[in-house]
Parts: C-alpha cells; sequence; structure tokens
C-alpha cells in the first residue's frame, strides 16, 4: 500500500474562468488532495485575458469552439510535447476529466510516462450532444454517444462516476471498466452562510418580495425552460414574485425571449457569473426557494450549496439528483409537470412557516457531502490503481524474465 504523497496529474477540456460542474468538480478536489499533502498538477486550455492565480496549472495554446463560444479546444500538438518534461516529475497517476481532447491526449502522456489512468465522467452526453447538433436525429446522437463513451471507458483503468445514475448508464450502455461512485461533495468554505439581504440590497430587491432562484449554466439542457413556464404559473398566482436566473451560457439568448414572449420582463432577472467564495453565497441566502428540474446532472452541487445555505429546494429528481434528493428534509421533490411544480412553489411562498422549517432541515442534508471526505475516498483508489499497475508490472517481468541455468 503507497502511503507516501502522490503526484498527480489532471487533464481536462475546461477548467476556469470557464464556470461550470466541471471546473468546480476539479478545483474542489485539487484543493482537498493538495491540503492532504499531494501534488496535484493540472493540464487545461488557455483562455484569452485570463492569469492564473492557482499554481501547477500548465494551460494550452487553443482556440475557439464554433458551437459553445466558452469553450477552447487544446492543441493537441503541444500536450503530446509535454511528455518529456513531464517525465522528469515522476507522476503516479492520471486523472483525465473530460471526453475531447483532453481524454486522447490523456491516454497518449499515461503510455508515455507508464502510468495507471483514471477517467472521470461527468457529463450525460447522449442529452447534452442533441442540444448542440439539432440537425442529426436524436436517435443517431444518442447511438453515437454510447459507442464513443464505451469506447473511452475501456480505454482507462478506472472509471469515477458521480451518481448511481451514471454507473447505471454506463452498465447498460455496455462499459466494462470499474466503476467507482465518487461524488464531488462540497467544501468547507461553501457552509458559511452568506448574507442575503445585502444581495437583496445590491440588485435592487425588496426584503419582503417573494423570490425564486435558479443558479448553474445557462444551457439548453439544463431545462430552464421549464422552470420559466412554470413560473409564468408562479406569477399569475403571486404577482409580485420574482425569478432570478444566475449564470451565463448558451442559451441565455433564447430565455430572454421566451421572457419577453411570455412578458415576464419585470418579474425575471438575469444575473450573470458571481464569486463561489462571497457573493454566490449572498446569492443563495437571497432566495425563498432554490428551483431546479435538469434532466442531464450526473450529480447536482447547486442543490448541496442552496441546502448548505438553508435554502429549500423544489425540484424534479432525475440521474445524479435523485443521489442528492432522497432522504432530504429540506426539500419538495415534484414530477416534471408545470402545474405540479408551480403548486408547489405558490404553496410554499404563501406559507412562511412551511418554508421556515424546510429552511431548518436543509443544512443537514447538505452536510453529510463533505469534499475533503471524498477526497481521501479518491487517494485510496488512486493508491489501488498505483499498487495494481506494480504488481501487474512484476508479474509480467517476472514472467518474460530468462530461466536461470541449473
Amino acid at each position: 500500500m503507497t502511503d507516501r504523497p502522490l503526484r498527480i496529474l489532471m487533464i481536462s477540456d475546461v477548467y476556469f474562468p470557464r464556470v461550470n460542474g466541471v471546473s468546480t468538480s476539479i478545483r474542489t478536489f485539487r484543493r482537498e488532495l493538495q491540503a492532504l499533502g499531494h501534488t496535484v498538477t493540472l493540464i487545461a486550455p488557455e483562455y484569452p485575458g485570463h492569469t492564473d492565480q492557482e499554481p501547477d496549472i500548465i494551460r494550452i495554446p487553443s482556440r475557439g469552439v464554433l458551437l459553445d463560444p466558452e469553450d477552447r479546444m487544446m492543441r493537441r500538438h503541444a500536450i503530446d510535447a509535454l511528455w518529456p518534461a513531464l517525465k522528469k516529475q515522476q507522476f503516479d497517476v492520471l486523472h483525465i476529466h473530460t471526453p475531447f481532447i483532453a481524454h486522447y491526449a490523456g491516454i497518449y502522456l499515461a503510455a508515455q510516462l507508464g502510468i495507471p489512468v483514471v477517467e472521470s465522467y461527468h457529463t450525460f452526453f447522449e442529452e447534452y450532444l442533441y442540444h448542440y447538433v439539432p440537425l442529426v436525429p436524436r436517435s443517431v446522437m444518442r447511438f453515437m454517444a454510447r459507442r464513443v463513451t464505451v469506447s473511452q471507458c475501456h480505454a482507462v483503468q478506472h472509471i469515477v462516476s458521480p451518481s448511481r445514475a451514471m454507473q447505471d448508464a454506463l452498465r447498460d450502455y455496455g462499459v466494462r471498466t470499474p466503476i467507482e461512485i465518487l461524488p464531488t461533495g462540497l467544501e468547507v468554505s461553501q457552509y458559511r452562510l452568506g448574507d442575503g439581504a445585502r444581495f437583496r440590497d445590491a440588485h435592487g430587491i425588496a426584503p419582503e418580495r417573494p423570490t425564486l432562484l435558479y443558479v448553474g449554466r445557462v444551457a439548453h439542457e439544463k431545462n430552464i425552460n421549464f422552470l420559466v413556464h412554470c413560473f409564468k404559473q408562479v406569477h399569475a398566482a403571486i404577482p409580485e414574485a420574482l425569478l432570478m436566473i444566475v449564470g451565463e451560457g448558451p442559451a441565455l439568448t433564447h430565455l430572454r425571449d421566451l421572457v419577453r414572449k411570455l412578458r415576464l420582463q419585470d418579474a425575471v432577472k438575469f444575473i450573470g457569473y458571481l464569486d463561489r467564495d462571497s457573493t454566490l453565497l449572498d446569492c443563495y441566502r437571497s432566495g425563498d426557494l432554490f428551483v431546479f428540474a435538469s434532466r442531464t446532472e450526473t450529480q447536482g452541487l447547486v442543490l448541496l450549496e442552496a441546502l448548505a445555505q438553508g435554502t429549500p429546494v423544489v425540484s424534479t429528481m432525475h440521474m445524479g439528483t435523485r443521489d442528492v434528493l432522497e432522504g432530504t428534509h429540506g426539500t419538495r421533490i415534484v414530477n416534471e409537470d408545470q402545474g405540479e411544480f408551480s403548486a408547489a412553489c405558490i404553496e410554499l411562498l404563501r406559507d412562511p412557516n412551511a418554508r421556515q422549517r424546510l429552511a431548518a432541515r436543509a443544512p443537514n442534508d447538505a452536510a453529510r457531502w463533505s469534499s475533503r471526505q471524498m477526497a481521501e475516498r479518491l487517494v485510496r483508489l488512486y493508491t489501488n490503481m498505483i499498487d495494481q499497475a506494480a504488481a501487474t508490472h512484476r508479474q509480467s517481468k517476472s514472467v518474460i524474465a530468462p530461466a536461470m541455468p541449473t
């Protein structure tokens, strides 16, 4: 069993300043692993105008992505050229976080460095891709996504899945690679209570105004359309109600148009990215209810962040959100039905006592998800992989060793 500090190499097609769940997961694990005494080097794309404040990040020259201007595509030859310098650093394991350039470059680097490789499956791609290549039939995109996923999973020694639902989906695809269920969890800083009154004051929201809140990437696969249509019914029953949509993404223009079409311009406020350690905590505390309806989440970290701030959640339960929401006491779980969803919101907005009961229980729901515990489990996975690779190497050497003369 390896008990020394590990040297871990990670590679991803996305990282901050690009804000999404993958970036958040990587940063959280890096911080916790480093706090445990391990070295974590990350290979990620360059972003125009961005300068890193974190150590041990190798930025790769990149170009824009046609269908998603927020993202960047790393130049593969620049990654391949790194391996001689990386070899000198004697990494123990390589962890791939995304299935694009990073996957194939990560497989190459692991082979050159002679180290085991694990890959996290963060995104439910059979649903995700359909929204970005709409001209291709959905059945074709689903078939292609599954075939690529199986091929990629079989190229690594281990898979990390953030939820049981994602593990089950991969098994249904035919993936035979060992899978570890390992969610990201929340850092200690996310349990520090924000100042909701300060946030409302900064954004001109009256203290008594009933407010629904969505936080996350503003993307088609997040099903925010559904939330806006539900809010139309909430607004009809409670005219002073407000919906805040916090984040940015490719669906922003579409949602603004939908809000205008439904004549909700004065009742829906779009707010961009917020700092995770300050204004975002204030934002969570400012909402009376956190609303969520994504069908494609492999985990649903924003649900945990809202609960940690004592903000009751009204949500559907699909994919990875099931792991987060099952057994919770600060939530109202509903079907994906506009009437049922909006009725739950209306009931809770009109009943402050019921809302307060949920709010009091919410932090206990989030307390089960410590990022330090998740990082310790990841270290054990790395260690087992390293030990297995060493045992396999010793065995292969013994097989090919020439027989000793008698």
